[in-house]
């Protein structure tokens, strides 16, 4: 891995890094990870906020906000991270967290909610999704195969995010409800009316997204480090669970409220999201191609695309994910994590 030394943990001649661990350091990554954790989480609902006052100011279209500003809010925290880790010098940081927020979307995002209430899906529209993302998984493991994600992967990619919003806005205009439909939406989100508030808030999401990701990133380069961990270990596991929050959040929501294809359509399109659009956008933002470490090539990616059959199989089969399965689920995560990262300290 290529992470920096942090300048907080001094090692001394003769002493294992696991010897020098002091409260201080360890405190202070900690509180890194949880300030930007937050800061993150209040800049994604403070744009899509005012981003959603302003279309309906500007009277657009209820499908386009909800294709556009309330998919990318969600994963606004894993946009940022991304492209700070690809724009400073972390690649490893950028693909890893891109991968692990997609294995945590669906064994960790579905499944702790379905120990609340079954999560059951029966819309059409979900399991063409879902199979879009299994091709679109297919295609990013053969990107990865050459050990970089090049600039022309990234249009490729991007393209490819077009395509899937493209489908979805066919599929939101055959569904139309019509006007009226979704009027109480701005009453719900208690979204303000005036230009100034509007303003303000999407200035403040805009500052606060970057500064969160800033946080994040140096927190868990400084909490690896002091521990001995790779950053793509931390990509994968503390950096992908805290952008995670607002997916799991909003999961949570929707299975206490029993709407499970909010839950269901939100993780599927995440996931989408998150390899056409974030790996796509950061390829072209970074100074260099991304590097794709032959660890995911053998066990990450694998895991993110068998993760992503199962939840296609059970739409597919109409069932749902249960105490049960929800419980197999979580227990193949935290398996996956203590391989990880036992394997790679």
């Amino acid at each position: 891995s290529r992470g920096i030394k942090s300048p907080a943990v001094r090692r001394r001649p003769g002493n294992s890094p696991r010897r020098q661990l002091t409260l201080v350091p360890l405190t202070l990554a900690v509180l890194q990870i949880v300030g930007g954790v937050l800061y993150l989480l209040m800049g994604g609902d403070l744009l899509v906020r005012g981003a959603m006052a302003l279309a309906r100011t500007a009277r657009i279209s209820p499908i386009v906000v909800g294709l556009t500003v309330v998919a990318l809010g969600t994963s606004a925290p894993e946009l940022v991270v991304t492209l700070q880790a690809a724009i400073g010098g972390y690649p490893e940081i950028a693909i890893a967290n891109v991968i692990g927020s997609n294995i945590a979307n669906v064994l960790l995002v579905m499944s702790v909610p379905a120990l609340i209430y079954p999560m059951a899906c029966d819309q059409p529209s979900a399991r063409v999704d879902a199979v879009f993302m299994l091709v679109v998984m297919g295609v990013f493991y053969v990107m990865c195969l050459d050990g970089v994600i090049s600039r022309s992967d990234g249009f490729l990619l991007l393209a490819g995010l077009v395509l899937f919003l493209a489908m979805q806005a066919r599929t939101e205009w055959a569904s139309d409800p019509g006007p009226g439909g979704r009027g109480d939406l701005p009453m719900i989100l208690g979204l303000p009316t005036k230009r100034g508030t509007i303003a303000l808030l999407i200035l403040a999401g805009i500052i606060m997204l970057p500064v969160g990701a800033d946080l994040l990133i140096d927190g868990a380069i400084g909490l690896g480090e002091s521990f001995g961990i790779p950053n793509q270990v931390m990509g994968l596991t503390v950096i992908a669970v805290s952008t995670s929050v607002p997916e799991l959040a909003t999961t949570l929501v929707a299975a206490w409220k029993r709407q499970a294809d909010v839950a269901v359509g939100n993780v599927i399109g995440s996931n989408i999201l998150n390899i056409l659009g974030i790996t796509g956008a950061a390829s072209l933002a970074s100074l260099r191609e991304l590097e794709v470490s032959s660890h995911f090539l053998t066990l990450d990616i694998p895991l993110m695309f068998a993760s992503a059959a199962i939840l296609t199989i059970v739409l597919f089969r109409k069932a749902a994910i249960g105490q049960r399965l929800g419980g197999a689920m979580l227990g193949l995560y935290l398996m996956y994590i203590f391989l990880l990262v036992s394997a790679r300290v």
